[in-house]
């Protein structure tokens, strides 16, 4: 039995499902296998969404205007050892993910398998505001996606932050 489970969802419309589809087993494996590697012991959802929503939740959670790629929201702030707990949410915006990747991840599957891993990484604790965490959480990315995403090291022209 596994140490994390992943509830996955892709809640946009039929027709925004049909014309951007997310393989939501595939990034629901990802996400498991990522929050399994740092330690994370409960359940997580993963949650796709369209750009209204994600503007919506923008606003409510961190009181900024526009769409945004990926928010995650942690639940156990402290969780006890060994003991499962629910880890959190993440929700993505494919429809962000299509307009940014070319210039960010390179292809539209590394764009949402970055989004993944960082939502998870937020989850377990992870944060970029300073510059030695933003240096540490980069690492952990590229390591998560070369273990479970890529099966080895990142391709030419991936780039973890917005040019």
């Amino acid at each position: 039995m596994s140490d994390c489970s992943v509830v996955v969802a892709d809640v946009r419309s039929e027709e925004a499902q049909q014309a951007l589809p997310v393989d939501v087993e595939r990034w629901g494996k990802l996400a498991r296998r990522a929050a399994e590697t740092e330690g994370g012991i409960g359940e997580l959802t993963l949650t796709f969404v369209d750009l209204a929503e994600i503007t919506d939740l923008n606003v409510e959670h961190m009181g900024k205007t526009g769409p945004t790629d990926v928010l995650s929201f942690p639940m156990d702030d402290d969780p006890m050892p060994g003991v499962p707990t629910m880890l959190g949410d993440i929700v993505i915006c494919p429809d962000v993910a299509a307009s940014q990747f070319a210039e960010h991840a390179g292809t539209f599957n590394d764009e949402i398998a970055l989004l993944v891993v960082h939502g998870v990484l937020h989850v377990m604790g992870h944060d970029h505001a300073e510059a030695d965490d933003a240096s540490v959480m980069r690492a952990r990315e590229l390591a998560l996606l070369g273990d479970h995403h890529w099966g080895g090291d990142a391709p030419v022209g991936f780039r973890q932050t917005h040019a």
